[in-house]
């Protein structure tokens, strides 16, 4: 009996051995790959760090950073991480419309009276975006440097025709929405500038967002959103695109995957299209 306790003793180790071992390795491959951590204090010293470092990747509410880094599919070097930069996180008027600086949450913009007031479309907007708790740390800065072609900011950004500011050791410049989008997750900043800013023109005509997914919260299968007689489309393309809206999938040509396909997308185009425009 003895022996026969200790052979199963001697098997549970071996098997909780190989259960270790099998966990470990689950573990491992949806963690971060090695890279070297940075946490400046200012733009300035931000900045610097972006023009001497090699890759770098910014971090600020890391919604959608922290997940390509857990699974691998972002492996940067380095990884600057902003948020203990004091006094960037502002949401203010300017020039008639809404300031959103770099470090301001989605869910503060939601909120703010101010963005209801002056652009009412963008905290409607970020109402569509994921879920309250993903918004209390994405950044509207982040999801626009992004650049997801499935997110509802880029679009709002492009409907609206606002802009962002970017800064580099070289100064500060604009870039317009219609310039700042290049391709998926692609934007027009150079690797050494940090966008610090975003800006939305005061909003105050008809306006509407419409999407259709999976489930609330998911990622848009099709998109649309409308300010006066303008409409910008997103996740149809490998960027929010300007549509006419009576003609809304002219010269578009979506991919298809396992969620929908290329012809479901240009249905759901029209039929997204022909809600924000019956009002």
């Amino acid at each position: 009996m003895e022996r026969s306790r200790s052979a199963v003793s001697r098997g549970d180790s071996r098997a909780a051995r190989r259960r270790r071992a099998a966990l470990s390795r689950s573990w491992s491959e949806v963690k971060p790959a090695r890279f070297e951590y940075h946490a400046p204090k200012s733009v300035d010293e931000a900045c610097a760090l972006l023009a001497s470092l090699e890759d770098p990747k910014v971090l600020a509410g890391g919604q959608s950073l922290v997940p390509l880094l857990n699974f691998r599919l972002a492996r940067p070097p380095h990884l600057v991480d902003i948020n203990r930069i004091a006094n960037l996180d502002r949401i203010y008027e300017r020039d008639g419309g809404v300031a959103v600086q770099a470090l301001a949450r989605q869910s503060a913009v939601e909120d703010s009276d101010l963005a209801g007031r002056l652009c009412p479309i963008l905290p409607a907007a970020l109402r569509q975006v994921a879920h309250r708790v993903i918004r209390n740390r994405g950044t509207v800065c982040g999801s626009l440097a992004h650049a997801d072609p499935a997110s509802e900011l880029p679009a709002v950004m492009m409907a609206l025709n606002g802009h962002v500011v970017v800064q580099s050791r070289r100064g500060q410049r604009i870039i317009p929405a219609a310039d700042l989008f290049k391709s998926v997750m692609q934007t027009a900043l150079a690797q050494d500038e940090l966008m610090v800013e975003a800006w939305f023109p005061g909003a105050h005509g008809k306006y509407g967002i419409a999407e259709e997914s999976r489930r609330h919260g998911d990622f848009a299968l099709a998109g649309g959103v409308r300010y006066g007689d303008r409409l910008a489309l997103f996740g149809v393309a490998a960027t929010p695109v300007m549509a006419d809206p009576k003609d809304p999938t002219k010269g578009l040509q979506p991919s298809g995957d396992l969620e929908a396909t290329p012809e479901f997308r240009l249905h759901l185009v029209q039929a997204i299209t022909d809600r924000l425009f019956a009002a």
